[in-house]
């Protein structure tokens, strides 16, 4: 017998690393050393501690059995008391508060919780390209709004057209932001809570890489905006911050509309995680070590960027400076598209990078470095890669 997938499956997106995967894997298995900078996933483990609490857990029976449904209220509390701490907002632990097994399930899970199929919302561009996923399943539309260098990758909400802005149910934004490593500002986000209020637009932070910021200055939450509880919500995860991707751990917190809707969709996919990862990731946000555990890890990636930055200044290769996340966003040199010049890397220095066509049209001319191996390789590739004379 033979089964069809669902029309719904088919529309959906195309994996674009899938293939980035399959070139180096072939490379890989030719011989070559191919040093990897398409990836987006922490080199590192997670900090011993957590891994300690953990172990304490899940050896514990009484997490063995199902999890309330919308999550231990404990971790709940923990979140909110999180956020009240470093940023200074105030949540209902109940009421604004929600449990999730990774960020990406409730970013793309959203629009079948309050969307209806024919309604619109915005993408960055460049941005995640799971976000579309979003799009696809819950058969909504969406509209691009671009990211450029001129205006340091963050949205000109002032070109926004004003019909596209009306129609918009929501509003995803991704800072600091994957993939181009730039950074929100307060000032942007207290227009962005004004124009949100304008037209009517939920704002859906992903604040995936909240812990990564360099130069001594820590990111800026959506929430630390007045007014942005009454505009949105804020997906935190634990996978950056703490080393934690495999996991699958996060929450958001914000608006109780919309939580609301996230908690009920997930009543009927989910049974919340698993008791003892709760119990872990309390720990993760509360106990002593939390904040040297965050400040080596975040260190550890100032260095690989300066190393990578400084090397490619020597070669030609002049970057945007990332103010955060564990990216550096490069231009790819004329002649080439992004594609291409990604081919070549490959091809003839044995250097994986992501191309940036792969994040949205707008991510044309640019390529994605992952700093995710230790400074050494990262000056390793950008050598091998000054000897093809690209940028001379």
């Amino acid at each position: 017998m033979k089964f069809e997938q669902s029309r719904l499956l088919d529309g959906l997106p195309k994996q674009f690393f899938a293939n980035l995967v399959a070139k180096v894997n072939k490379k890989v298995d030719e011989g070559v050393d191919v040093i990897n900078l398409g990836q987006g996933n922490p080199d590192k483990p997670t900090p011993d501690y957590i891994v300690k609490s953990t172990q304490k857990w899940v050896a514990d029976p009484q997490t063995h059995k199902y999890s309330l449904f919308r999550g231990l209220p404990a971790f709940k509390q923990a979140a909110a008391d999180f956020y009240h701490k470093k940023y200074g907002a105030q949540f209902d632990p109940e009421k604004e508060v929600a449990i999730l097994g990774g960020s990406k399930i409730g970013l793309v899970e959203l629009p079948w919780a309050l969307m209806n199929p024919g309604d619109t919302y915005l993408l960055p561009d460049p941005g995640y390209p799971d976000y579309l996923s979003g799009a696809a399943l819950g058969k909504v539309n969406f509209v691009t709004v671009p990211l450029l260098a001129e205006n340091n990758f963050l949205p000109d909400l002032d070109a926004i057209p004003e019909e596209t802005a009306k129609k918009a149910k929501f509003f995803y934004l991704n800072y600091p932001n994957n993939p181009t490593g730039a950074v929100a500002t307060p000032e942007f986000y207290e227009k962005l809570v004004s124009w949100a209020k304008k037209y009517q637009v939920g704002i859906i932070s992903d604040f995936a890489y909240g812990a990564i910021g360099f130069d001594g200055k820590a990111p800026v939450s959506f929430m630390q905006t007045p007014g942005a509880k009454d505009v949105g919500i804020e997906f935190y995860t634990f996978s950056k911050t703490f080393n934690m991707a495999g996991w699958r751990i996060a929450f958001a917190v914000g608006n109780q509309d919309i939580i609301e809707a996230l908690n009920l969709i997930q009543d009927h996919l989910f049974v919340s995680l698993f008791p003892a990862l709760q119990r872990a990731a309390i720990d993760a946000l509360t106990a002593p070590q939390r904040d040297s555990a965050v400040a080596t890890i975040v260190g550890r990636y100032e260095e690989r960027r300066n190393a990578f930055v400084e090397a490619a200044e020597k070669i030609g290769w002049h970057a945007f400076i990332p103010r955060g996340t564990f990216y550096a966003w490069m231009p790819v040199p004329a002649g080439y598209t992004s594609e291409q010049f990604a081919d070549v890397l490959l091809n003839k220095a044995g250097v994986a990078v992501a191309p940036g066509n792969g994040f949205g049209t707008h991510g044309e001319g640019y390529v994605r470095i992952g700093l995710l191996i230790e400074p050494e390789r990262l000056v390793e590739a950008v050598n091998r890669i000054g000897k093809l004379h690209l940028f001379d």
